[in-house]
């Protein structure tokens, strides 16, 4: 696997074939990158928990903190890591313990371990490393266009909205289970404000 450059549908399995998710290194303080992107996969309708043991008895976003991957009482489709190149490899180390082992490894923008990633790749395990999940969501599905970002160009001008029947979003149900995808809502034609 070339850890330098990630084909879009890799990434893009990735995303649609996970559900459970543990973020290990998970900060329950609300100016932290991983509370962001803890808060942002699990509106996505992610199963997130995180893992802290500085944090346990505290909660995040709703959801309790374990203190190691151990701790916790379902299967883990995906482990993502916000701790340092040098915390990478007891990480994967606990999480080959797990049964069933996790599909994904994922590390953070900043992270990488060789080492670690092909230990888990000689176990079956996918991994990506220096990139993060809630960028690369945004990206696929769309959403950072919608707000006005090209993930090429920057500029001023807004993307076009969506059309029905055009496909952006990564297929993901909503916070409240529901099937209606963000890029359907906003493709959805201008109710006409005088009709009563």
């Amino acid at each position: 696997m070339n850890h330098d450059a990630y084909d879009d549908n890799y990434i893009r399995g990735i995303l649609n074939g996970v559900k459970t998710i543990a973020m290990v290194g998970a900060s329950p303080v609300n100016v932290r990158p991983s509370y962001f992107v803890f808060k942002y996969l699990a509106e996505r309708g992610y199963d997130m928990i995180p893992v802290n043991p500085g944090q346990v008895g505290k909660m995040l976003v709703g959801r309790p903190f374990v203190g190691r991957l151990a701790d916790i009482d379902r299967p883990v489709d995906m482990v993502d890591i916000f701790r340092g190149a040098a915390h990478v490899m007891p990480v994967v180390d606990e999480a080959l313990n797990l049964a069933p082992r996790p599909k994904v490894i994922w590390m953070q923008l900043g992270i990488r371990n060789d080492e670690a990633a092909a230990k888990a790749e000689a176990h079956g395990i996918k991994v990506v490393m220096n990139r993060c999940p809630k960028i690369e969501y945004g990206r696929l599905s769309s959403e950072i266009q919608w707000m006005g970002v090209n993930s090429r160009t920057l500029s001023a001008r807004r993307a076009p909205p969506p059309t029905l029947g055009m496909r952006l979003s990564l297929n993901r149900q909503s916070v409240s289970g529901g099937a209606t995808t963000a890029a359907d809502r906003a493709a959805e034609p201008p109710k006409d404000k005088g009709a009563t």
